[in-house]
This record gives C-alpha cells, sequence and structure tokens, in this order.
C-alpha cells in the first residue's frame, strides 16, 4: 500500500493534486502547528496579467494552535466568486471552474480544517481522483513524536510500504533512514504542462478542460535512492 501524506492547502497547485492521486491513501496533517505565514489559507489566480493572492481568513492565527484548532473568517462567497468570475470570464473553461468555485465556497464549517478538507474531497471529485482520504489526528499518539518518526508510524499503522513525499521534502528526509524502517521513500516530481504551474489548481481548471486534468494527474516522475 502506497501512502502520502501533506498539511491542508487552500486550493493547492497542481502537484498538490499528483501527490494524492498518486497514493492509495492520503492523509491530511490536521494535527500539526498552524504556521501563521503558510500557505495554508492562500493561493495565487492570475488577474490582468499577473498573479494576486486569492485567500480566505483566519481567526486569531497563531502558531501556537494546531491547523485542526483554527478558525476561519465565513468568507464573503459572493465577492470569492466575483473576484473570479472578473479574473477568468474569458477562460475557456470558466463556467467548470466556476461551477466547482460555487460548491467550494457552499461548505459553511467553522473550523479551517473542515473547510479546506471539503474543498481538496471537491476539487478531487472534479478531477476524478479516487484516493482514499483520512486525517493525521486519527492515529491516536501519533502527535507525540517528531518529524520522520511520525511518517513511520503513518505507514507502519496503516499497513503502508512505501511512501510518496512532495518533491520539496527532499532536504528533510534520507532514503536509507525509511528502508531501515521497511519503507519506500520516493519523491514526486510533476512534468505536467500547464498554463500557469505556479498558480492554483482553480487556475488550472478554468484553463485546461476536465479531461485534459485528468490525464495530467499521471505526468509526474517519482525519485527514489
Amino acid at each position: 500500500m502506497t501512502l502520502s501524506a501533506n498539511q491542508p492547502y487552500f486550493l493547492p497547485y497542481f502537484p498538490y493534486w499528483q501527490l494524492i492521486h498518486a497514493a492509495d491513501r492520503f492523509l491530511i496533517a490536521d494535527d500539526y502547528a498552524y504556521m501563521t505565514k503558510s500557505w495554508i489559507p492562500r493561493n495565487r489566480i492570475w488577474v490582468n496579467g499577473r498573479p494576486v493572492s486569492f485567500r480566505v481568513e483566519v481567526k486569531d492565527a497563531s502558531c501556537h494552535r494546531l491547523i485542526g484548532e483554527t478558525e476561519m473568517v465565513p468568507p464573503n462567497r459572493e465577492r470569492k466568486l466575483k473576484t473570479l468570475e472578473m479574473a477568468y470570464h474569458r477562460a475557456p473553461f470558466f463556467r467548470e471552474g466556476l461551477d466547482l468555485a460555487t460548491r467550494i465556497f457552499a461548505c459553511r464549517e467553522p473550523l479551517l480544517v473542515d473547510f479546506l478538507t471539503a474543498s481538496i474531497r471537491e476539487v478531487c471529485a472534479y478531477l476524478g481522483i479516487d484516493t482514499a482520504i483520512g486525517t493525521t489526528s486519527s492515529l491516536p499518539g501519533n502527535a507525540l513524536l517528531r518529524r520522520e518518526e511520525r511518517i513511520y508510524d503513518f505507514c507502519h499503522r496503516t499497513g503502508a510500504t512505501r511512501y510518496i513525499n512532495a518533491i520539496g521534502g527532499q532536504a528533510l528526509y534520507r532514503f536509507d533512514d525509511f528502508r531501515r524502517q521497511g519503507i519506500q521513500l520516493q519523491f514526486i516530481r510533476s512534468t505536467a504542462v500547464l498554463l500557469h504551474p505556479q498558480l492554483s489548481v482553480i487556475d488550472a481548471v478554468m484553463h485546461h478542460s476536465r479531461d485534459e486534468l485528468h490525464t495530467l494527474l499521471d505526468h509526474y516522475t517519482l525519485i527514489d535512492g
């Protein structure tokens, strides 16, 4: 069984969805500390020829609070959708993108992680990703461990023998350390060609067909030691 995990982010860029797609099971890391300057509540969209921040607001953001304990300010649904409409009304798949965003902003959950989890599930459904999704908080005692020890525990308790990490984790984890735990560590590198590859997945949905994006999910390479 192949496992991957990551923090929940607000409409993250396309490689995030490839990380989910590449695994049999994906864990949303909800019992990690909330990082106040992270990408968790924000991303970027394309507005008038340049990338612009697109975000949801958080109540009393603090690194002393877990992601799963962090509340959000109820988003102004109409304003968010209007922003997307103004930015993308000429995009070839504008209607599909706006419909997806409408479903996402229909969520009224007060906790940030619940809103983000709902949005992750909506995007997965749109892209045709059928990976099972769970949370790290569902594994009692895991939060008492540190760094890679948490990942070893994820894998052992879910029966995973392969763990796929985002490409940015190469500086953090060693192949040999995982191998000694009986786990094959791999890093995923996207080779998908998109109009604006570093922007939010909502930008990709606006500019590329659903079938094209589903096909592009498999455009990656896996790096192992």
